[in-house]
């Protein structure tokens, strides 16, 4: 029965496939998703541009603040604009279209399993690593745009595979590109190098001679020219340097707002946050090194290494930069629990040892959530990791291969508990609370009054949450304001330092308290 439930043809049609890993990533992706603040910089970011084009209409050239903001293409802050207009401005609203869009990924990933392994199981597993993939889920419902990029990766691989049956497959593999650049910009080119490559590998250079091909191309990148066109007529060449030098190719040769990192940054994130499924990888590398002249080897190679090699050569560093590693990652994986799968003879030893390493910290997380941190969702979420962590080592002590499984069903239910949790978003106590110093700025300021703060540097929350623009500024600067009679917002040492005359206290929040002059 437990072989048949996995690997028949019979027991559920591909439709049924689609449906339920689309149904599992949606509810996984969605689930507990407005339920803590935006978090700085880019959820931030993307909510104030998305909301200013909302109340303003400006969809060709899109600002933050009332500056223009030329940094990012706007197909997601499109996306959110639209949501705020059907739902309202919100967390839930200001995530979803990033969310729905990343969630599409796990079906898309199954497609092209099924595609470059011609086999069933190590499409299904392939889907199911990547469903349980704690950064996959995370960044991906998160309003950013690395989560939808991967997505139209992933189906532009889709088109690519498909075309080799049917040349009209890539007329969408041209609209993919064009839906990638107007997503990430200068992203298309590491990605398109990586889909040339598994052509060339493949023989497959043909299809650069389909007329589908260039008509896909025309049609996907025509609303990305048009827009760039706009902005280049309308800013010059500021726009230029601002979107191409700054935030392309000055992330290459510099770490830009001191986010650096050593060249094996990105190995560190992998060892870090893809427990159980890192334990199989390095199998997996090899049997795609094995089954190198096979699609599948083929496309984990080239993905793996070239794009690995493309980010860890970059001078800035950022933990999302390594998204499109993790659909290669997954059919990696995939491949070696397969082969676990089928061959039952004698599973080595030390997945029992570590599997039981990762029950014991599992209980060790728990201890830490009732003593410093009481949530009870994170403390039923640290039972499931034991109990999964303890059942898969002991299933793999007997040889049985629904280890497997029982990690599959694990691993979504600790995720699903962590994403209805008031942690998911953990950056979010690295300093003080948005929300409440927001209303203290809202109840006590005009709508587009300037605030200026006494803190290390702007936060896109709070200029959100409060909907007024506040400025970091050094103490010095802040007492040569106070003579323009503004509103700061000051921390006790900075309030006690400057020795304000006649200020008005409006209100504390969160170690803040924001002052204007008498005469105000």
């Amino acid at each position: 029965m437990r072989k048949f439930a996995v690997t028949s043809d019979h027991t559920f049609t591909e439709a049924q496939w689609l449906f339920g890993f689309f149904v599992a990533a949606l509810t996984l992706w969605s689930i507990g998703l407005g339920n803590v603040p935006l978090r700085d910089w880019d959820e931030g970011t993307r909510a104030l541009v998305a909301r200013e084009i909302y109340r303003t209409g400006n969809w060709l050239h899109p600002t933050l603040q009332g500056e223009p903001y030329l940094l990012k293409p706007p197909l997601m802050d499109w996306l959110i604009a639209l949501s705020y207009r059907f739902g309202g401005v919100k967390e839930f609203t200001t995530r979803l279209p990033g969310a729905f869009f990343s969630a599409c990924g796990v079906p898309l990933l199954y497609l092209v399993a099924r595609e470059v392994f011609l086999q069933r199981l190590p499409a299904v597993f392939a889907a199911g690593v990547y469903l349980t993939l704690l950064p996959v889920v995370r960044h991906g419902r998160l309003a950013m745009l690395d989560g939808m990029a991967v997505s139209f990766f992933l189906l532009l691989l889709l088109c690519l595979l498909r075309c080799r049956q049917e040349r009209r497959w890539a007329l969408g593999a041209g609209l993919c590109l064009g839906l990638i650049s107007f997503t990430k910009g200068i992203l298309v080119v590491p990605l398109g190098a990586i889909a040339f490559a598994f052509l060339l590998a493949e023989r497959q250079l043909v299809l650069l001679s389909s007329p589908y091909f260039w008509l896909g191309i025309l049609l996907g990148n025509l609303p990305a020219f048009a827009w760039y066109a706009a902005q280049w007529q309308h800013y010059g060449a500021s726009f230029l340097q601002v979107h191409f030098q700054s935030q392309g190719l000055q992330r290459v040769s510099q770490a830009v707002e001191g986010h650096g990192g050593p060249p094996w940054y990105y190995l560190l994130e992998l060892l870090k946050y893809t427990f159980p499924w890192l334990l199989f990888w390095p199998g997996g590398l090899y049997l795609a090194w094995q089954k190198r002249t096979t699609s599948w080897g083929c496309l984990v190679l080239i993905g793996t290494v070239g794009y690995l090699g493309v980010v860890s050569v970059m001078n800035t560093k950022l933990p999302w930069y390594i998204m499109p590693v993790y659909p290669f990652f997954s059919l990696a994986v995939a491949a070696q629990l397969a082969q676990l799968w089928q061959n039952r003879k004698c599973y080595p030893r030390i997945l029992v040892g570590i599997l039981s390493f990762l029950a014991v910290a599992g209980v060790g997380g728990c201890v830490y959530f009732v003593l410093a941190d009481p949530q009870p969702v994170l403390i039923v979420m640290g039972v499931v990791v034991v109990l999964t962590m303890g059942f898969a080592a002991w299933r793999v002590k007997q040889n049985n291969p629904t280890f497997i499984l029982i990690l599959f069903v694990g691993m979504y239910l600790a995720l699903g508990l962590l994403m209805t949790s008031q942690s998911w978003v953990w950056e979010l106590n690295e300093t003080f609370s948005v929300k409440p110093v927001a209303a203290l700025i809202q109840e006590h300021t005009k709508a587009g009054a300037v605030v200026y703060i006494s803190f290390g540097y702007g936060r896109p929350s709070l200029d959100f949450y409060s909907d007024r623009r506040v400025i970091p500024i050094d103490t010095a600067t802040l007492q040569q304001l106070w003579s323009t009679k503004p509103y700061l917002l000051l921390d006790q040492p900075t309030l006690s330092a400057m020795s304000l005359p006649n200020p008005v206290v409006l209100g504390t929040a969160e170690g803040f308290t924001l002052v204007t002059s008498s005469t105000q």
